[in-house]
């Protein structure tokens, strides 16, 4: 996603902190052991690394107008 505007970037921040709530969430589930949930978590980090770093990259191209 290419972030055009405040708009996106504040609905980015919505979905980075929605997806830490929920990694967040399945990292407390002790009930579940799994291999999925390894993989789940594993995803989600992902996610996260990726959104935030479009937040980061989108910053930082306001800055240098």
């Amino acid at each position: 996603m290419n972030m055009q505007c405040e708009h996106d970037l504040e609905a980015t921040r919505q979905k980075l902190k929605r997806l830490q709530e929920h990694y967040e969430r399945r990292l407390r589930d002790a009930s579940d052991h799994s291999r999925a949930r390894e993989l789940s978590l594993r995803s989600l980090k992902s996610m996260m690394n990726q959104l935030t770093e479009e937040i980061v990259r989108y910053e930082t191209h306001t800055q240098a107008k």
